[in-house]
């Protein structure tokens, strides 16, 4: 568990590329302080559960030295369930992310970057 987030659950998994369905609860200390009357889940904590998927299933540090791209679409409210849906390109070492409502498929962020180079040829 991550920050008060339960684990995740793999809806579909290859060589390079993950689907996590996640359950973001209001209880998540991710919300605390962020906008106490209109609490929504920081920038920052998705760019965080990417780094930490990124490295669970694909062995990458949790570190995102060369950010390329990254666009927040729309406000993950608590109490809700997204997907995440991640890829690793190891020839170019590159990490794209898109995390989507589970419900209706909105886009609430979606980016890529550069995963360390040490890191890829360690594995």
């Amino acid at each position: 568990m991550i920050h008060g987030i339960p684990a995740e659950k793999i809806i579909e998994k290859s060589e390079n590329s993950i689907l996590l369905r996640v359950e973001i609860p209001a209880q998540s200390d991710y919300f605390d302080g962020h906008f106490p009357q209109f609490k929504l889940l920081p920038a920052v904590a998705q760019i965080d559960l990417m780094a930490h998927y990124a490295a669970k299933y694909f062995g990458l540090p949790l570190s995102t030295p060369k950010i390329k791209r990254f666009k927040f679409s729309d406000k993950i409210l608590p109490d809700t369930t997204v997907i995440f849906k991640i890829t690793f390109d190891s020839e170019k070492n590159h990490v794209t992310f898109e995390v989507t409502d589970a419900a209706d498929g909105r886009v609430y962020s979606s980016g890529s970057y550069v995963a360390s180079v040490a890191a890829s040829q360690e594995k």
